[in-house]
């Protein structure tokens, strides 16, 4: 299962966490997905894009 978003294509990105001494792990932020159904599509959305369609539908 792929860590990506289906409408903006937002996936994980590489970030590093840094210790009192100052030594670098690596670790991957991964993006908030959300399942979702639109149109009768089950889609995997992040919540960035589910507070912009619905600020579009509040508009509209």
């Amino acid at each position: 299962m792929a860590r990506i978003c289906d409408t903006c294509g937002r996936g994980p990105i590489m970030s590093a966490t840094r210790s009192h001494s100052n030594i670098k792990t690596k670790h991957r932020r991964y993006v908030n997905l959300q399942v979702k159904r639109f149109a009768g599509r089950t889609l995997k959305v992040c919540t960035r894009c589910l507070k912009t369609q619905a600020k579009a539908m509040k508009t509209a």
